[in-house]
């Protein structure tokens, strides 16, 4: 695997995470745990959004890896 697949493949995980948070957030009953839910989510997107500028970098620096 290509340093570009494996970046690729981390940002799919964190986005599935992003998802994840935002779903539990809005389905919890406790008002403290949603609101840390919500945290943790717009943490992690956050984190998605460097790693998109950073899969963007990869592919201007290496033609090969565009398209993974």
């Amino acid at each position: 695997m290509t340093v570009a697949s494996d970046v690729k493949q981390c940002l799919s995980s964190l986005k599935g995470v992003e998802a994840t948070l935002s779903t539990l957030a809005l389905h919890t009953q406790d008002e403290e745990s949603a609101r840390l839910l919500h945290e943790s989510m717009t943490m992690v997107s956050e984190i998605v959004s460097e790693m998109r500028k950073r899969v963007g970098e990869l592919e201007r620096e290496e033609l090969q890896y565009k398209g993974f």
